[in-house]
């Protein structure tokens, strides 16, 4: 693919190859409808990583019957007293579906953690739980992808300034959740990383992936 002095992807190179991704995509789509697959696709990464921009190259062509995407607000008051993941699992995949989880019960071992939302307790618990919750999902048939977007700030060089943004025009508050609950925040950055891999200690049910290199478009298209 070409690229430009940098190595990075230039952009006439990313929508060609994108569109080329496109077609595969739709393939996809409706092999997992004649063979009656469920297919749950977990994002992770910090505001401001490149979750929404991915999410959204994936689901650009496909039909919102099949590709469904799951992004929840703040556990209410009644989900507080459940089990940390029951209330992601009402949205899993029926036969002929892809769940598109923009973050997921994966937020107890990174962002509530490291914004200090969860004890060390809560944490372990889930730790120890959730390796075998991910196991009955596979064993129900469930193909669990799980992919964390770990593209730093080099990466993506508008990133900084959208995040400001982000925090102070109206228009662009969804760019970046409220302070103090914003991981991407100066100081805690690389902090998310590190705390969603915690989970990886046990042998894994799912497939993982992690993207963690420097050019945000080329990952992207790889991704899709």
């Amino acid at each position: 693919m070409g690229a430009d002095g940098n190595g990075r992807l230039k952009r006439k190179a990313y929508e060609k190859e994108l569109s080329k991704l496109h077609v595969e995509l739709v393939k996809l789509q409706e092999w997992v409808k004649h063979e009656g697959f469920k297919v749950c696709i977990v994002f992770e990464g910090r505001d401001g990583a490149g979750k929404g921009g991915t999410i959204k190259a994936i689901t650009e062509r496909v039909s919102p019957r099949v590709f469904r995407v799951v992004a929840l607000p703040a556990p209410t008051e009644r989900e507080k007293t459940q089990f940390y993941a029951q209330r992601y699992m009402t949205h899993l995949p029926a036969a002929g579906e892809v769940v598109i989880f923009d973050r997921s019960w994966y937020n107890r071992a990174g962002v509530e953690r490291v914004m200090g939302f969860a004890s060390e307790a809560e944490v372990e618990h889930f730790l120890d739980a959730i390796p075998r919750v991910e196991h009955a999902l596979v064993q129900s048939r469930i193909l669990l992808l799980s992919t964390t977007d770990a593209r730093s700030g080099s990466s993506r060089p508008w990133t900084s300034s959208r995040t400001a943004a982000g925090t102070t025009t109206p228009a662009r508050g969804t760019r970046c959740s409220p302070p103090p609950t914003c991981p991407s925040r100066p100081g805690t950055w690389s902090v998310p990383t590190t705390s969603a891999r915690a989970p990886e200690r046990d042998p894994p049910s799912a497939l993982a992936d992690s993207l963690q290199g420097r050019d945000a478009e080329r990952e992207t298209a790889q991704v899709a």
